[in-house]
């Protein structure tokens, strides 16, 4: 009887124990995004130039990232698909979609072509659906849906001439 007892203590001491270390999984917490398109960095940290490590650490809610020398024709990047930004580092450069899910300096996106001027100047280069700006720190382009509201942003340290976007 004690035999059996024992193996009974045991056993239960045996499951319960194995479920008192089971790992708790946090989730990420993002901190807010806040893009100062003026300047080109993101939460004052994140430039366009940044690897993917300091974007990783300073926003490590990531949806995916590509690593150099992968499938991916961009090169290494980091994808924030809910927040819709995205980090082209072997191109230097950032992408935000119509549903960025953050601040800008700029209330850019949805705001109208004419209203760029007094903003941003002249543009540099200006074409039907997009028109590049030249920036202190290299360049800022904006892409107009049929209603001629921005609907995309890509800004990058590189010039009009250099910049290698990603298809």
């Amino acid at each position: 009887m004690l035999t059996m007892k024992s193996m009974l203590f045991s056993f239960s001491f045996f499951l319960f124990s194995t479920v008192s270390f089971g790992q708790l999984k946090i989730s990420q917490k993002c901190p807010d995004i806040n893009v100062d398109v003026l300047y080109g960095v993101v939460n004052g940290t994140i430039l366009p130039t940044s690897n993917i490590a300091l974007i990783k650490h300073d926003l490590p809610c990531f949806t995916s990232t590509e690593e150099k020398g992968t499938t991916n024709k961009c090169g290494a990047s980091v994808f924030y698909k809910d927040k819709d930004i995205y980090f082209y580092t072997d191109r230097n450069y950032v992408e935000i979609g119509p549903d960025f899910k953050g601040k800008l300096s700029l209330p850019l996106m949805g705001a109208s072509r004419d209203a760029m001027f007094k903003w941003l100047g002249d543009p540099e280069i200006k074409e039907a659906t997009w028109e590049a700006f030249k920036t202190s720190y290299g360049i800022l382009i904006l892409y107009y849906n049929k209603e001629n509201k921005v609907n995309k942003i890509q800004y990058s340290t590189k010039s009009a001439n250099t910049i290698q976007l990603c298809e």
